[in-house]
């Protein structure tokens, strides 16, 4: 059975069968990678890991223009597409909560995430965006190690950097984004 890379390529190409044939490869990854992010939230918050993964799959699985080159670039894709899907749904709460667009919401999903912590996520996108213009690796980090939920080896790994340097990046990243984030306005 051909690898991980090899079906990309073949996905890539149009074969559809690749992406049938894909999915049991990646799916247990992809809900470790979930699972790491959710559990930081709070108790009962309503993108459970399982609907994480179904999100950010079939996102990916509508993905036409990647070009896939292997393994390692999927799952920084796949951190990067997790970071929006949670961000979008901490947005939608954030703004909900403010009087937006009002919709009509379960108690439970209103209850889950508090709009306190939907507001930090919203910050520390638009952070990580502010970040990512002077440093992008420092950001790429942060993504891959927060939203992707990779340790420092998968990081490493990822971006074709040394442990040491991830290790530096993030401890860097994290102490100027705290700065930021404490920033009053």
């Amino acid at each position: 059975m051909p690898g991980l890379t090899e079906l990309l390529a073949d996905w890539q190409q149009g074969d559809q069968t690749a992406l049938n044939r894909l999915t049991p490869l990646v799916y247990d990854e992809l809900r470790r990678i979930a699972h790491r992010y959710v559990q930081r939230e709070r108790n009962g918050h309503t993108l459970e890991t399982t609907a994480l993964v179904n999100e950010a799959y079939l996102r990916l699985a509508g993905q036409k223009k990647i070009e896939w080159q292997n393994r390692a670039h999927f799952f920084a894709v796949t951190a990067q597409v997790m970071r929006h899907i949670l961000i979008d749904h901490a947005r939608r709460r954030h703004y909900a909560k403010h009087g937006g667009d009002m919709q009509q919401v379960s108690l439970a999903e209103a209850e889950t995430m508090s709009p306190g912590r939907a507001g930090e996520l919203v910050a520390l996108d638009e952070a990580l965006d502010e970040l990512a213009k002077f440093d992008a690796r420092k950001s790429r980090v942060v993504e891959l190690r927060y939203f992707g939920g990779l340790g420092l080896e998968e990081t490493a790994e990822v971006l074709e950097i040394s442990v040491m340097t991830v290790r530096r990046d993030w401890r860097a990243a994290k102490a100027w984004l705290f700065r930021r984030m404490k920033e009053p306005g």
